[in-house]
């Protein structure tokens, strides 16, 4: 455990853990990866992990185009977990191949609506790459093909990931300890 802005943090992943797997996923996507290849990162979270992550394709033969999309929930609180786009990717994936690319998986809506949105503007395959699943939070059948990690049911900070706009810069995952 570490303090960090007077923040109790439990390290859950290590900096070398992350890296570590990244590499590995990188030499998974390669191992499939197909000619034309976009990679879609979801802003803002994943930022981190999909700059980690495009570096380690690179460095395993895989030159992918790299596209942003910013989704969010529209009305916060509302079942439906209906999807708005803030920003959406400049790129034509149609008869193209696509990596989304995102933090973590937990519900799986604003993926299922990404995944969704790719496949009817014409991508030949929409795969997902998330560092961290977070399984028993599952609201939307979807699942990722590449997966970093297990997350347990905790709320976690840092490599991208945030806390009230604070924490994404730390090099590790970790979860903040309730200090009531």
């Amino acid at each position: 455990m570490i303090t960090v802005r007077g923040k109790q943090v439990d390290v859950l992943f290590s900096a070398e853990a992350i890296s570590d797997e990244v590499g590995r996923l990188a030499r998974e996507i390669a191992a499939v990866a197909g000619e034309d290849l976009v990679v879609v990162s979801v802003l803002k979270g994943a930022f981190v992990f999909a700059a980690d992550l495009i570096r380690a394709m690179h460095h395993v033969g895989v030159a992918p185009q790299v596209e942003f999309i910013s989704l969010s929930s529209y009305g916060a609180g509302t079942v439906g977990g209906e999807v708005k786009i803030l920003r959406d990717i400049d790129a034509d994936v149609a008869g193209r191949p696509v990596l989304l690319v995102d933090d973590i998986l937990e519900s799986g809506r604003t993926l299922a609506f990404a995944r969704e949105l790719l496949l009817s503007r014409g991508a030949t395959k929409v795969d997902l790459a998330v560092l961290l699943d977070k399984k028993g939070h599952r609201k939307a059948d979807i699942e990722a093909a590449f997966v970093g990690f297990d997350c347990p049911d905790y709320f976690v900070v840092g490599y991208g990931m945030d806390v009230g706009h604070a924490l994404r810069e730390l090099p590790f995952i970790g979860h903040v300890i309730d200090q009531a």
